[in-house]
């Protein structure tokens, strides 16, 4: 099996009019960890919702690709198949549907018709992620994240990640409102992904979450690009000085994008 490809070219992107990402350029390869960091308001949310095809946004041009394939032509439906996993910063409610129920459907949408995975065998594999991610057994039979707290979503985000086992994964601020232990929980279950067939693309504000999850590149955006990217040490000067010297750096004077448009 070839290692996993995913590659950004050229992307421009609009919301309501106004173009937000701007000739944004990035590849990932399975086994690969990159992280983007960047002040409030630089696009990073909004990279993450039109690669996952939000009718928001507006790709005006370039290219997305993962193996070759055209992104941008699927459905939303399709990309999750092809093998993109979006892990949002604040995960939907959706009443009726369990959580075991809601994971075992999603894998079988991936498989082919005839080869479902057997009831048994989804029992065991849910079990252990959740042991994993010290979960309750009792998380599987309730309705998705309906009455969950800000954590018990995000390791359900991750529990959902683990089970799916997609080729690359965008994780939008999943550090969000994480006190250190559900952080380190959270860290755990990311990193138990690790192998030449998954690459991730993290998005955050804050270093301490590469403390767990060692990135092997980290980027920084602003105005809709990338301007500067280096190793993890780059994640751990910028918590120590800030982004002022990046813009004096390259004579960037301001950084704003309307909040509304970053979401």
């Amino acid at each position: 099996m070839s290692v996993p490809h995913l590659k950004i070219e050229n992307l421009h992107v609009s919301v309501e009019g106004k173009e937000i990402l701007k000739d944004f350029n990035l590849e990932i390869k399975g086994g690969e960890f990159h992280a983007i960091m960047g002040p409030n308001g630089t696009g990073k949310s909004t990279l993450a919702s039109a690669i996952m095809g939000h009718p928001k946004y507006e790709i005006t041009s370039g290219s997305v690709s993962i193996d070759g394939e055209d992104v941008l032509e699927m459905e939303v439906d399709e990309r999750a198949q092809a093998g993109l996993f979006l892990a949002m910063q604040y995960p939907s409610e959706i009443s009726g549907i369990t959580n075991a129920d809601f994971l075992r459907s999603a894998i079988n949408a991936k498989r082919e018709e005839g080869d479902e995975i057997s009831l048994m065998k989804f029992i065991r594999q849910l079990d252990k992620k959740m042991e994993l991610l010290d979960m309750d057994e009792s998380f599987s039979h309730r309705y998705l994240n309906e009455g969950f707290s800000g954590g018990e979503k995000k390791r359900n985000e991750i529990l959902q990640l683990l089970m799916l086992e997609p080729k690359f994964a965008i994780l939008d601020e999943i550090d969000s409102g994480l006190d250190i232990d559900a952080l380190k929980v959270v860290s755990k279950g990311v990193n138990e992904m690790r192998s030449e067939n998954f690459g991730c693309l993290i998005i955050t504000h804050y270093q301490r979450l590469l403390n767990y999850i060692t990135p092997d590149k980290v980027h920084v955006m602003m105005q809709g690009r990338i301007v500067k990217s280096g190793g993890a040490e780059l994640a751990a000067r910028l918590e120590a000085e800030g982004y002022d010297w990046i813009k004096a750096e390259l004579g960037i004077e301001d950084e704003r994008v309307e909040a509304n448009q970053e979401a």
